[in-house]
């Protein structure tokens, strides 16, 4: 069902509440309306061009997880169908159809909350240089892509567009969201990362490391934005997994390889992809879809 890709949304009649990287969000007073447009973004830089349907790909995998993980933790999800939302958004329920979510209000916590099955990207380089993984230390000897004895939880900072987030403790978290909070959010994403890594399996794909983000509402907490997606996580086909390699993913380290391979400074303006990289990098958002509900984009 490719179409003309989403780059950026534009509602008159609608409040709009803030544009992230990939998302565009719009304040609907009693609630939020989250629409996922088709920019990617890589090394925290948004791409100029779009890949198609994108995304459709991640909200439907959102809309997925919340309701697969719900009996863990209570998310943010009030609807998904936009002849249901206010009358302001009705004009534009075409183009809103497939990507878009209205959710509560929340009170998001600043922080990103990273769970790490194996042992890759920064966490590799971290290990590399320290032994440790944001301050948790972990046994020698480890190639790149080891799986990790247990998985650990490694927050980081919520940057701004345009900043990087950095790696923090669990003490720094403890810091900045309070210590009651962050227990809990530790012990909320730890469980989650375990039930989808292991239905993720039964299904041929690993669940490398992935990223969360909670709110609270009223005091509760509750669990927000995209949830494992393959922009928020990395998959990997267990088939094809050998540790001491970057193994093949489901997700944007493909992307991100490209622009590594191709002599991009990340200081420099974002290069247009080239077609062959925007349909490799589709192809592979839709098979994580397939692979993990059982559904096409196309169904």
């Amino acid at each position: 069902m490719t179409g003309n890709p989403v780059c950026e949304t534009h509602y008159p009649g609608l409040r709009l509440h803030s544009r992230g990287k990939v998302r565009d969000i719009y304040d609907l007073e009693d609630s939020l309306l989250i629409v996922a447009t088709d920019r990617i973004s890589a090394f925290d830089v948004v791409m100029p061009t779009p890949i198609p349907d994108k995304g459709r790909i991640l909200t439907q995998l959102s809309i997925f997880w919340l309701s697969f993980l719900s009996d863990i933790v209570e998310n943010h999800l009030i609807d998904t169908d936009p002849t249901t939302y206010p009358p302001a958004c009705q004009p534009y329920s075409g183009e809103l159809s497939g990507r878009s979510m209205r959710v509560k209000k929340a009170e998001v916590l600043p922080v990103e909350c990273i769970v790490r099955g194996y042992l890759s990207g920064s966490g590799w380089l971290d290990y590399q240089n320290t032994g440790r993984v944001c301050g948790v230390l972990l046994p020698p000897d480890l190639q790149n892509a080891a799986r990790l004895p247990e998985p650990i939880f490694t927050p980081s900072t919520k940057a701004i567009l345009g900043e990087h987030d950095q790696n923090i403790s669990f003490e720094e978290m403890c810091e900045r969201v309070g210590e009651g909070i962050a227990l809990q959010v530790r012990e909320k994403s730890l469980k989650i990362y375990e039930k989808a890594a292991g239905y993720a399996r039964e299904r041929g794909i690993l669940l490398a490391d992935t990223k969360f983000e909670f709110g609270l509402i009223n005091g509760r907490l509750i669990l927000v934005d995209e949830v494992l997606t393959p922009d928020s996580s990395r998959f990997w086909p267990a088939d094809r997994y050998q540790p001491g390699t970057n193994p093949e993913s489901f997700d944007k380290q493909y992307l991100r390889d490209y622009l590594f391979h191709s002599g991009w400074k990340v200081s420099h303006p974002a290069p247009h992809l080239p077609p062959e990289v925007v349909a490799n990098t589709r192809a592979r958002y839709a098979e994580a879809l397939e692979r993990l509900t059982g559904k096409s984009l196309e169904a």
